[in-house]
């Protein structure tokens, strides 16, 4: 089987054009992780690009790379209509039996849409809920996005949910649904616990508002005088946003806070070491990575009870959820962990046993060799 995958390469969107090696997401790395140990399934990676980088040929023995370079008005400005003739014209070259888009935050949701193969998409962020949420203004990215989004969904093949959350907000548009969870690296499967001397409570999330880390600090408050602790904070954040400089402002003034950047892979395993716990108070969120990556560490985890997180979390069997919208409710949460350890450490062991079972990069490469097989049956049954 001959796989197209569509995925951003992030060198393109940080610029680090002099970087040899592409990077992926990493969901989209864990899951071509998967795609190495598979026999009979020939990967060919193709991104699009403002400028041509240097890269390998191969990144595996089944896996190609390939790169179109596309100008500037060929992007978002142009709806993306310059990626995507870029891509249909490379794949006339690959003759894929499928095209697979990962996301549509940028052009690989249109991208497979308009491919003229077989093709499904995945969708990581759901844009049209991140846009409400934000109260996105006419015309911006994430209003551009969202409706991108609906367009992509409704003429696309079929769309891969990585929770039934997704599943449910696009299955009056979708011609057809699969669910399937994101795959996490092997590399989270082999952090080594060694948890620091005062307990770590650990959130992992770029800083913005709808993933509610000032909520989260504010409720912690009262708990920090009972209890020790230090209140963690590692994700990315944008220049000149008011809520990560408040955010920042808040975290300097309190002695229990500590936020330590954005922070590479490296930095997250070391930081999931380190950590007693992960909090994830998120208002948004569809199959969030850290908490697979917590799952997989054995990291006891604590995270909202919205979006695709119960479909990660069962409360009280592999980790405990709660209200983001509650001070009360995380407080409870978190005090509960960390006054008892045991149960929280019972909670660990559950969890990697489901990420072991779920989330391991072959066993969801499997499932989409599965749901490949069976959209090309689909597509060719209607042909006929």
């Amino acid at each position: 089987m001959k796989i197209a995958f569509l995925v951003p390469d992030n060198r393109d969107e940080y610029r680090q054009f002099d970087r040899p090696e592409p990077a992926f997401g990493p969901a989209p790395t864990a899951l071509l992780e998967g795609f190495k140990e598979l026999e009979g399934c020939e990967v060919h990676v193709l991104v699009c690009s403002h400028e041509a980088t240097k890269a390998p040929a191969k990144l595996a023995q089944n896996i190609y790379f390939h790169q179109v370079v596309v100008p500037t008005i060929g992007w978002m400005r142009s709806l993306y209509y310059g990626c995507s003739w870029a891509i249909r014209q490379k794949l006339r070259e690959i003759k894929p039996d499928v095209v697979h888009g990962q996301g549509t935050e940028r052009y690989c949701a249109v991208g497979a849409q308009r491919s003229g193969y077989p093709n499904l998409i995945t969708i990581h962020g759901n844009m049209r809920r991140i846009a409400r949420l934000l109260h996105a203004r006419p015309l911006s990215f994430h209003w551009l996005t969202a409706r991108l989004e609906g367009i992509a969904v409704a003429r696309t093949d079929g769309v891969l949910c990585i929770t039934t959350y997704t599943q449910r907000s696009v299955e009056a548009l979708a011609k057809r649904t699969w669910v399937v969870p994101n795959a996490v690296d092997s590399g989270s499967f082999k952090v080594v616990r060694q948890p620091a001397a005062v307990p770590e409570v650990l959130c992992l999330a770029n800083i913005t508002t709808y993933k509610n880390q000032i909520g989260l600090l504010r409720a912690l408050e009262p708990l920090a005088g009972r209890l020790p602790f230090k209140l963690r904070f590692l994700g990315g954040t944008t220049p000149g946003d008011p809520y990560a400089e408040e955010f920042e402002r808040l975290v300097q003034s309190r002695p229990w806070c500590e936020y330590a950047g954005k922070g590479g892979k490296a930095e997250v395993e070391a930081a999931l070491a380190r950590a007693h716990l992960l909090m994830l108070p998120t208002f948004e969120d569809n199959c969030p990575m850290v908490v697979l990556e917590a799952m997989a560490a054995r990291v006891p985890v604590v995270a909202a009870n919205i979006g695709g997180i119960p479909d990660l979390v069962r409360d009280g069997v592999n980790g405990l959820l709660c209200d983001p919208a509650s001070a009360e409710s995380m407080r409870v949460a978190v005090e509960r962990m960390l006054r008892q350890p045991q149960e929280a450490e019972e909670f660990a062991v559950n969890a990697r046993s489901d990420a072991e079972r779920r989330f391991a990069p072959k066993a969801v490469a499997l499932r989409h060799l599965e749901i490949y097989g069976d959209l090309m049956a689909q597509t060719s049954r209607k042909r006929g």
